[in-house]
């Protein structure tokens, strides 16, 4: 049954996401599509309202600059929100303010996309907070990440011109047509599952046992839509989609699990139909999804035996139900944990902390090497696009030929700055692990010790680098120490990856394109996609057998004694 309903999700997925991805190409080349009739005049309202110029197109500095700003500013006004909360409207249960770590952690976290959360959502965020901070920036750092996606396409796509589009428009067709409509569609549809959707303060009840029981509610719902579609994460609850509250059905289960990568899965379709070839889009796309496949067959292996320890002991018998939900399962549970650890969503329906050790490598080795498998909305398709590039670079080194790829060459400019996309944000981990590990400080906050708190600190920078935000929940993060670590590492995973995608965009953008030959490498082939696999597996194994041997590797061979 799990085989199953694996295939059949996927099977729904690969079905949607090819029309999505003909329908983004028609909404960032501007062409009409079925709800310009709608949507057409509002946009043409708030270009006039904004002073916003749709023909004014930008060269990738302008860009760049303009990516800059935006961020900039959101990123001061989500931190005086969290700030100074308690002062704010919208705050029935009257929540203090956010002290300056967890603020700048959380307000860094959001407008990058990562969500990372040190502290419980339902005891921590007023209403306001919550909407008009964390629910925005989920809308607008999606925008950014998909605008970025789109302007890579347009380098390789153009032909001697360093118009690369406008971030402005961009970003507001990624809101207007994408991300509000289908925000707006799944949020009625969870809502009608019975996740909570209200300005109600908290609940206290009656319990069977005549105690009572304080039950917190609000405006989920609407937060869960764009967190899941926008690759944000960041659950209303502490327990993220566990909770009932958040995803209290099997279809809700379903719904979300399918918003983790509706979008990233489009992306790639998205690409074959701007640049008119529908083939390379298809490719890229299996690459991902046998990438994906490979995590999920060895993390569902890994949970299906068990914890020898605890079936040792007669406590558990067969899968590893720790930490997940019964109503759920494993197979749902893995699939959900390989979805939101390939993508840089982070939200969660079970215990990562809770997995076994091969399960929890598969998701540290996911984000850790930048989430090409899938991704972020956009930034997802710009890792995987470097790691063609390098694929590309070592296959013209094996013939003698300058790397070419969608027709364009890859000259010395184009490969530094992917090898800065790639290298630096796989290093930074290891640095900043080593740095935890070795301080007195960096260890008070683990709840576990030997290798399976070392996975916990590694993991939590991995999920950093990696712009996702879930956690092992065994260490503490809310401390200053940690805060400002992971602040930093956020920040450098994002912008390192989208400012030399720009750069790369603006250099390719100039450049003529070179006519397909006899010796020109398919990229199309049953051959490229193995390589792809392959330089990807080589390049995360080589980065990261160390740190692995050290923690998940370890704790396996301990767990059954070898």
């Amino acid at each position: 049954m799990a085989v199953v309903k694996i295939t059949l999700f996927f099977l729904i997925l690969t079905f949607l996401a090819f029309p999505i991805g003909q329908y983004l190409a028609k909404v960032y080349d501007g062409k009409k599509t079925l709800v310009d009739p709608i949507l057409k005049p509002i946009e043409k309202f708030f270009y006039k309202l904004c002073g916003i110029k749709e023909e004014q197109h930008m060269n990738w500095k302008e860009y760049s600059i303009a990516f800059l700003i935006f961020n900039g500013i959101g990123l001061l006004v989500l931190f005086l929100i969290l700030l100074f909360q308690k002062m704010l409207p919208l705050n029935p249960q009257d929540m203090p303010n956010l002290s300056w770590h967890l603020a700048l952690n959380t307000a860094i976290s959001f407008v990058t996309n990562t969500n990372w959360q040190s502290y419980n959502g339902e005891q921590t965020m007023s209403y306001f907070s919550q909407m008009l901070g964390l629910g925005v920036q989920n809308f607008l750092s999606a925008a950014v990440g998909m605008a970025a996606g789109v302007v890579l396409i347009r380098g390789f796509r153009n032909r001697t011109s360093e118009d690369l589009g406008n971030f402005w428009v961009d970003t507001t067709r990624s809101l207007l047509y994408v991300l509000i409509p289908l925000s707006i569609i799944w949020s009625v549809v969870l809502v009608s599952q019975g996740v909570v959707q209200t300005f109600d303060q908290t609940r206290v009840i009656q319990t069977i046992e005549g105690t009572e029981q304080k039950i917190a509610v609000g405006p989920a719902a609407s937060q869960v839509a764009i967190k899941q579609l926008g690759s944000n994460g960041g659950g209303f609850y502490n327990a993220n989609s566990a909770h009932p509250l958040e995803n209290p059905t099997p279809f809700s289960n379903f719904l979300e699990i399918l918003a983790i990568l509706l979008l990233p899965s489009a992306f790639p379709f998205m690409l074959g139909a701007m640049m008119k070839k529908q083939k390379q889009g298809a490719a890229i796309y299996i690459v991902m999804t046998i990438l994906f496949f490979i995590g999920l067959r060895v993390s569902y292996y890994a949970e299906s035996k068990g914890n020898p320890a605890l079936s040792k002991e007669g406590i558990q018998q067969g899968q590893n139900l720790e930490g997940k939900e019964t109503r759920i399962g494993i197979d749902e549970s893995i699939l959900w944990g390989n979805a939101t650890t390939v993508t840089s969503n982070g939200s969660v329906n079970s215990m990562h902390d809770s997995t076994l050790p091969l399960t929890g490598m598969v998701y540290m080795f996911n984000m850790a090497i930048g989430e090409p498998i899938f991704g972020g909305v956009g930034v997802g398709l710009i890792s995987m696009i470097f790691y063609i590039m390098f694929t590309m670079f070592l296959a013209g080194l094996m013939i003698g030929r300058t790397p070419e790829f969608l027709q364009k060459k890859l000259e010395p400019f184009e490969m530094t700055m992917a090898v800065i996309a790639l290298i630096l944000p796989t290093t930074l981990p290891l640095l900043f692990t080593a740095v935890a590990v070795s301080t007195e400080v960096g260890l008070a906050s683990l709840n576990n010790a030997g290798s399976h708190g070392f996975s916990e600190i590694f993991y939590a920078f991995a999920s950093g680098i990696g712009n996702n935000g879930s956690a092992f929940a065994g260490l503490n993060a809310n401390v200053p120490f940690y805060n400002v670590l992971l602040s930093v590492i956020i920040l450098a995973g994002r912008l390192l990856t989208i400012l030399p995608a720009i750069a790369v965009a603006g250099s390719l953008a100039k450049k003529k394109l070179v006519p397909e030959t006899a010796a020109t490498f398919p990229t199309t082939s049953p051959l490229f996609v193995g390589m792809v696999v392959a330089v990807i597996f080589i390049v995360g194994a080589l980065t990261f057998f160390p740190v692995f041997s050290l923690g998940p590797i370890l704790e396996h061979l301990q767990l059954y004694k070898i």
